[in-house]
Formats: structure tokens, C-alpha cells, sequence
């Protein structure tokens, strides 16, 4: 159960690279922070260009990251503004909901019909997500609930970041087929990295770093590439399906981060649905 453990950690540095861009979001913009998360991590991704081959790389590599980019680049900017304007408990449980997008293009593309576990899965997913908002029922009746999430920019946000998520998760895996996993994932960061360097420069972001908050970059670059580093390893060990399931519990980490570095409202209804929206995940993933 090897892939289970790195996969686990995998999910722990997601979480922790969110809660901490966060607390950097106080004192810096969302062009800055998006664009130092990934490149501060690459000091600690340079030893895996040393240690691993450079594959080839065809055609079909090179259209799939730069089909990817921009969408990253969108998704990237949105998921970074979901966490600055809204609690993490409840912005980042809707990520969960990828696996509900790639069952509707299926079904809108391929003409091919959910399963029954496909079906219960959806139907968690949507009783988790109304759980995150329970409390709301108190004052607004049976339907508050999802009137909240629509009220809620952080979650309004991280639901499209879900649907991009669903396009460019399906362009990695071809680009990740047409290299190599090890080679892929540190490739990516870099290369956005410095695509993305001029989104900043337009926005007419300064490229410096806060006095004093080098500490805390380099704590969510190290975070990164852990993430980076973990997944494509946890992935040769099992199957795509099980590792994403996992990876989800990311979504707990963040309720937990929440709580206990933001003080956030509602935790445990945010815990209960945010459980049951990775039971969902599970049921579609795995079963």
C-alpha cells in the first residue's frame, strides 16, 4: 500500500500549499501569489532533471501542454481568487466535483450513460455539497443551502476551476503518455511558470517578493513539489481511478486547515460534507 501513503501525503501537500497561499493572499495580489507557488518550487524540483532522462517528445506532447497552458493559466488565476475571497472549508470541496464534469462530457461527447455507481456517486456529491450550507436552512427554508453556494464567490469559482480541471486533467494524462511521469510533472510546473510570466508582467505586477514572507513562499514551493513529486510516483504503483479518490481527501486537510489556522464558522457541517462529497468521489472513482 505504498501508493496509498505517498498518495496521502500527495493530498496533505495540496492542502498545505492552499492554506498557506491564504495567509499569503493578506499582504500580496492573486497575480503574485498564483505565479510564486509555482516558482518557488522549482529549486526543489531541479534535482529530478538531474536524475531522470528527458524522454522524447513528439507531436502530440508539445499540442497537449500547450493546449493546457492556458487553460491552466485561467484555472490558476480562479482557484488562487477562490481561496482569497472565501473560507477554505468551503471553496475547496468543489473540487471534488471534476469527476461529475468528465461524466457529463462523456455523456454530451461520447453518448455513453453513467453507471449506477457513476449515478449514486453524482447524487453524494450534490448531498455533500448542500451540507456544506446546512446551517442556511435556519433562516432561508429547504433550498438555502444551494442559494448559498451561488452566494458564495470562492465556491462559484472553484466550480468552473473543476470543469477546466476535467479538460486540462485529460491533456496531462495524454502529455504525461507521450513522455514520461516522473519527467511530466516538474516539465509542467517550470514551463508554466514561465509562461505565466507574462500574465504578470501585463498585469503590471511587480516581480518581488513581501519583506519578511520569504519563509512563507518557500514553504509553499516546497509544498508543491512535494506534490509534484509524490503523484506521478504514487500513480506507478496503482490506478489512476484510486490514486484521484485519495488525492481527494485533500479536501478534508483544507476543512482542517480552515478551522484551525482561519477560525472558520460551520466546521462540522463543512466536515460531514465535505466526507460525503469524497464518498462520492469514491463510489465513482473506484467502484
Amino acid at each position: 500500500m505504498l501508493w496509498f501513503s505517498l498518495t496521502i501525503l500527495a493530498a496533505f501537500a495540496q492542502a498545505t500549499a492552499d492554506a498557506f497561499t491564504k495567509k499569503a493572499l493578506v499582504n500580496t495580489d492573486v497575480f503574485m501569489v498564483s505565479w510564486l507557488r509555482n516558482v518557488l518550487s522549482i529549486p526543489f524540483l531541479i534535482v529530478i532533471f538531474l536524475v531522470v532522462p528527458i524522454p522524447h517528445l513528439d507531436t502530440t506532447f508539445w499540442w497537449a501542454v500547450g493546449l493546457a497552458l492556458p487553460l491552466e493559466i485561467i484555472a490558476t488565476l480562479l482557484y488562487t481568487k477562490a481561496i482569497e475571497v472565501s473560507p477554505l472549508s468551503l471553496t475547496m470541496p468543489f473540487l471534488a466535483l471534476t469527476p461529475f464534469y468528465l461524466l457529463l462530457t462523456s455523456f454530451l461527447i461520447l453518448g455513453e450513460r453513467p453507471s449506477a455507481s457513476g449515478a449514486a456517486g453524482v447524487c453524494l456529491l450534490g448531498a455533500g455539497a448542500y451540507l456544506l450550507n446546512v446551517h442556511s436552512m435556519k433562516e432561508g427554508g429547504v433550498f438555502a443551502p444551494f442559494r448559498a453556494i451561488y452566494r458564495e464567490k470562492g465556491s462559484m469559482m472553484m466550480m468552473v476551476v473543476a470543469a477546466i480541471y476535467a479538460l486540462t486533467s485529460d491533456l496531462g494524462k495524454l502529455a504525461m503518455l507521450h513522455s514520461s511521469p516522473y519527467f511530466f510533472g516538474p516539465f509542467y510546473v517550470a514551463v508554466f511558470s514561465v509562461v505565466y510570466t507574462p500574465v504578470l508582467l501585463l498585469a503590471k505586477r511587480p516581480v518581488t517578493l513581501p519583506k519578511g514572507e520569504l519563509w512563507l513562499y518557500l514553504l509553499i514551493g516546497a509544498s508543491i513539489a512535494s506534490l509534484t513529486i509524490l503523484q506521478p510516483v504514487a500513480l506507478s504503483y496503482t490506478q489512476v481511478s484510486y490514486m484521484i479518490a485519495v488525492k481527494r481527501t485533500s479536501l478534508l486537510f483544507s476543512i482542517g486547515y480552515g478551522y484551525f489556522m482561519f477560525r472558520e464558522a460551520h466546521i462540522r457541517e463543512r466536515v460531514i460534507g465535505g466526507a460525503v462529497m469524497l464518498a462520492g468521489l469514491v463510489v465513482m472513482a473506484v467502484f
